[in-house]
């Protein structure tokens, strides 16, 4: 469920008319909303509610500082991956016992950032970094929480770009392997071993591989413990999709989630924190754009939108889907017809769908792109000299500009051109 109806015809963000936020601010542009972002993450709090837990949103997905202090205000933690996002945190206010650093490559910089600035966890992926980090906590005169991450080999059924728990792919360690790198990390100094962590993709509308990958985690835990490891804190990951095709069957709710994470690891008795992402932001945003075009070609019908693929990647990147529906409510009965809808960058690659039934729409109509606020803006570019486009949030029958279109001056004045020429 969002917040994104119509009413009397026209689209509505909570109760704020899209068209007006679009006079207002321009287009394209995205515009979440704050009911859907703590809908989202209440309904994860309470499907793990009794057990002991943390929700940390995972700020890769949706990195803007006024939807972090949202989200940190109802209590959230923060996944990050970078020191960048562990500084986003902190600017809207999430204290550092809140916060999980993790990622394949921390620098020794980003290690120092977090451990002097507060830190709830490192998840450690590899033994070099095991023993860096161990030399930088050494150096500072502290010791670094950690869990390590494990590979448990377990096929996500998603995407190949976004599958993270198989033997080939880049994260965690084997978990064949997991005896001999606690080993070392029980030996480091300046290390404490709190728990384990395990994360094995993105988008997943199965619960099977979630229960393939924590039964093996429940094993593990047990087997840790026997050699002497105190494990009291277990990271599941993220990874729950969300239904991008409105005509497919939903994926598994929080709910149901919740039920499988008490059956598989609720009887070990560790503090449970899971790191959703797209679940929480991405129907909790859309990106608006404008019909620059409709333009009849040879064999197929375009309709030319002024956003493009430095907007919003995910279809050029990964071949996604993002249902487009017109801003203004079409009337009963109104046949479809077939467009390709693409937008102005000069790629074929800038191309949203193809042959998608759309109502038909004219020059200035507005468009919007359902649940694009999970890696929509975080990813965009400004490929073609083409600005940043702002983000709005709404709350009620309010909304702010939270990231300003910059302007041109501002984008060609960071550039410098040397003393030689």
């Amino acid at each position: 469920m969002d917040h994104f109806l119509y009413r009397g015809g026209i689209l509505h963000a909570e109760d704020v008319a899209v068209p007006d936020i679009a006079a207002s601010v321009g287009t394209p542009f995205y515009v979440y909303s704050t009911a859907t972002l703590s809908r989202h993450y209440h309904l994860f709090t309470e499907a793990l509610s009794p057990l002991p837990h943390m929700v940390c949103f995972a700020i890769k997905s949706l990195s803007n500082i006024a939807v972090l202090k949202t989200l940190g205000d109802l209590g959230a933690g923060m996944d990050v991956v970078s020191g960048g996002e562990y500084r986003r945190a902190r600017a809207a206010g999430v204290p550092g016992e809140r916060i999980v650093f993790s990622g394949v490559g921390k620098t020794r910089e980003e290690m120092r950032l977090a451990l002097t600035g507060g830190i709830r966890q490192f998840n450690v992926e590899s033994e070099p970094e095991l023993r860096a980090l161990s030399q930088v906590a050494t150096s500072l005169g502290v010791t670094a929480p950690i869990t390590i991450r494990v590979n448990p080999d377990v096929d996500a059924k998603t995407h190949e770009k976004i599958a993270t728990g198989k033997k080939e792919n880049k994260f965690g360690i084997p978990i064949a392997r997991a005896s001999e790198v606690y080993a070392e990390a029980a030996r480091l100094p300046g290390l404490k071993v709190i728990g384990i962590d395990v994360h094995i993709g993105s988008q997943l509308t199965d619960l099977d591989p979630f229960e393939q990958a924590y039964l093996k985690v429940a094993d593990l835990t047990l087997r840790l413990r026997a050699e002497g490891h105190t494990i009291t804190r277990l990271d599941l990951g993220g990874g729950l999709g969300i239904p991008y095709e409105r005509s497919n069957s939903a994926p598994p709710l929080p709910l149901d989630y919740g039920a499988l994470i008490k059956r598989t690891v609720g009887h070990l008795g560790c503090e449970i924190e899971i790191e959703p992402g797209r679940l929480i932001s991405g129907n909790a945003g859309i990106l608006v754009a404008a019909v620059l075009y409709v333009k009849n070609g040879e064999g197929r019908d375009f309709l030319i939108l002024d956003a493009a693929m430095n907007d919003l990647v995910r279809p050029s990147m990964y071949g996604a889907h993002h249902d487009i529906i017109p801003v203004r409510e079409p009337v009963a009965g109104t046949m479809p017809q077939d467009f390709d809808v693409v937008g102005p960058v000069c790629e074929t690659g800038d191309t949203f769908a193809k042959a998608r039934p759309m109502v038909p729409l004219a020059d200035g109509d507005l468009v919007a792109f359902r649940s694009a606020g999970a890696y929509g803006a975080v990813m965009a570019s400004e490929y073609n000299t083409r600005p940043l486009i702002p983000e709005v949030l709404v709350h009620g029958d309010h909304f702010a500009v939270i990231r300003a279109r910059p302007t041109f001056d501002e984008m060609l004045n960071r550039d410098t051109i040397p003393p030689w020429l």
